[in-house]
């Protein structure tokens, strides 16, 4: 490797930048001959992109510069542009977003109602399917898979990458006239006075759920299921159980690919021991890294989300929430990412280690600095929530809306004393 190819890149943005780009242009045809590097080959392939102006010459250098990094950031916005999938206009500044208004916001909403009676329509749990609670009337909904994520970088370069909602909303009912309020991050409501239902659209602004999760099971199987997992846990509780109530929670999802350099010094015994130096690089890709978006259920929500397939999510249709209470994330994609890498690393740590097949290595370091969120889903899953009255406290309780499993942040030694006060043992 030689620095030559460097200088005419370092020579070639100097002109670039001060507006002389014939001779920018020569200074990068030349480094891009004798590029002997893969960082070389990506910078003078961007800069190029940007000093032409012929829009297939643009795609042509766009494309080189994605095909030997696929998360370069500028290059994937430039490109999306040139698509027509980004605005130029929409692109901010994540440092000097305008301030949310503090004011109510009056937010335009779907009604369901029975074409046939005027009834109003619920989403059964049947994960098919709207029904008329009154004339039983049935619409069955199309299913959809999801068949594309959402571009993380693309979503990042727009103000929905970076806020979240928190302004209440105002919402006038249809059906009486009446004006009522939503908490922030609720997204469907049933009117107090005439009970219609009804799911808020997005506003431009705010990211809105991609793909939804159905919900499976009806309120007496989550109450069968809860009632059959207390039994086996041996857990008394000290009063009644209020019945499970069904809702949406938002769930991020995210993937993530890189490569990470490690070191370090692997130890040989012998009769002295003695320290070789080794390093590598490792290639990872994570398929949907969870993150819950609900904060106050930050602990239970990704034991209950491991058994949901998130694979499977079908696309988002706002009558899924017809009649059920729904949130949205109340941590921005910016937020919910950095906590996404951060798991990241830690499963890449794991894996490079498992690598040494149990040889002792000392001083091991390695780097993220070059592992990208590629795409994200904002997904919304099924939950059934109540409270266990246990030794003076309210334990909260999840019973998975899909398949039933309960999940509950009882602690595990007060388990295990229900269960010997249970048997007897």
């Amino acid at each position: 490797m030689t620095d030559y190819d460097n200088q005419l890149l370092r020579q070639a943005i100097l002109h670039a930048r001060a507006g002389e780009l014939d001779i920018a242009r020569r200074y990068l045809e030349r480094a891009l001959d004798l590029a002997d590097d893969r960082e070389t080959r990506v910078q003078s392939n961007y800069w190029m992109s940007q000093i032409v102006t012929d829009p297939q010459e643009k795609r042509a250098y766009l494309e080189e510069t994605l095909s030997y990094e696929p998360t370069h950031p500028e290059a994937r916005r430039a490109l999306a542009i040139l698509n027509g999938k980004l605005k130029p206009e929409d692109i901010v500044n994540p440092d000097s977003l305008p301030a949310p208004s503090a004011e109510p916001q009056a937010v335009q909403a779907d009604r369901f109602t029975c074409p046939k009676c005027g009834g109003r329509m619920v989403f059964a749990p049947d994960g098919r399917s709207l029904y008329c609670e009154y004339c039983t009337r049935n619409q069955t909904l199309v299913s959809r898979p999801v068949e594309n994520e959402q571009d993380f970088i693309l979503k990042m370069a727009t103000a929905q990458g970076h806020l979240t909602s928190v302004a209440v909303k105002t919402l006038t009912c249809q059906g009486c006239g009446a004006q009522f309020v939503l908490p922030p991050q609720q997204i469907s409501a049933e009117c107090a006075y005439c009970g219609s239902r009804y799911v808020t659209r997005g506003d431009g602004q705010l990211l809105q759920p991609d793909s939804i999760i159905p919900m499976g099971i009806q309120q007496r199987q989550a109450t069968q299921s809860l009632v059959e997992w207390v039994e086996k846990q041996g857990i008394k509780p000290q009063r009644k159980v209020q019945p499970p109530r069904g809702l949406y929670l938002p769930l991020w999802t995210f993937d993530i690919i890189g490569t990470i350099p490690w070191s370090g010094y692997l130890i040989r015994s012998g009769r002295e021991q003695e320290r070789e130096r080794i390093q590598g690089e490792k290639v990872i890709h994570f398929d949907d890294i969870l993150v819950p978006g609900a904060p106050k259920l930050a602990d239970l929500l990704p034991k209950i989300a491991g058994g949901f397939d998130t694979n499977h999510a079908l696309e988002y249709d706002p009558r899924y929430l017809a009649g059920w209470p729904a949130e949205l994330p109340q941590i921005s994609l910016a937020q919910a990412s950095l906590d996404a890498r951060q798991q990241a690393a830690w499963r890449a740590r794991g894996l490079i280690q498992r690598d040494f097949d149990r040889q002792h290595v000392t001083d091991f370091s390695y780097s993220t600095a070059t592992v990208s969120v590629s795409t994200f889903k904002l997904m919304l899953i099924p939950v059934w929530l109540t409270t266990l009255p246990v030794d003076g406290k309210d334990y909260r309780v999840l019973i998975n809306g899909m398949l039933g499993n309960v999940y509950s942040e009882l602690p595990a030694r007060g388990l295990k004393g229900w269960m010997k006060e249970f048997f007897g043992t």
